[in-house]
This record gives C-alpha cells, sequence and structure tokens, in this order.
C-alpha cells in the first residue's frame, strides 16, 4: 500500500508525467492554503489535489475533496495565477489512490 503524504504525492506526479503532463510546481503554500501539485498539459495549467485512502468507507477519496476543500484551492489557484501575472487555461484535476494502489485520475474534478 502507498504511504501518505509524500510517497502518495510522489505516485501521483510519476502518473501523470508518464502521461505527458509537465511539472511546474510541487506543493505551492500561501497564506490560503496549499496546492499538491502544479502541471501543464500542453497549454493548459493543471491545478492537482492528491487523494489517498485505504477504503471506500465514508465516501472515498473522491469524497473527502468537500466544499471548503475546493474554496480553499480555488482560492490559492487564483492566489498563484495572480503572483505569476498571467492567465492561462487552467482546470483542476484530482488523482486519486486507494490501498490497492489503484490510480484514477479525475480531470475537471471541480471548478467555478
Amino acid at each position: 500500500m502507498i504511504k501518505r503524504g509524500r510517497e502518495a504525492e510522489d505516485a501521483a506526479f510519476d502518473y501523470l508525467r508518464k502521461r505527458g503532463l509537465k511539472k511546474i510546481e510541487r506543493n505551492y503554500r500561501c497564506r490560503f492554503g496549499e496546492i499538491d501539485l502544479i502541471m501543464r498539459d500542453a497549454q493548459t495549467v493543471v491545478f492537482v489535489e492528491v487523494r489517498q485512502r485505504s477504503s471506500n468507507d465514508y465516501g472515498g477519496a473522491l469524497n473527502s475533496i468537500d466544499s471548503r476543500k475546493k474554496r480553499k484551492l480555488l482560492t490559492t489557484a487564483r492566489h498563484y495565477i495572480a503572483a505569476k501575472g498571467e492567465f492561462p487555461e487552467c482546470r483542476f484535476d484530482a488523482v486519486l489512490l486507494n490501498g490497492d494502489n489503484q490510480v484514477e485520475w479525475i480531470r475537471d474534478a471541480f471548478g467555478e
């Protein structure tokens, strides 16, 4: 089983990189929150939330990204974009890892 935290992010990063996404930044932090991975998919900037759960109890990994977490991610992404002074096409993806080391990549998992 994939361990929590850094190893889950490493697994998600490797998974996305093998599918052609390019690293921009990892663990972007500001006063509003943190974004696990920021990557580029062609011309699109992709903000990635990584979630790892050992079981699907309580709705699983995707349901753990609640409305409060989504608001924090959106606000943090706005901060990142404003700091860069660019306004590229963006999307929010989720990479979900379960106890069986299965990876699920959800493009456009949420947004405005």
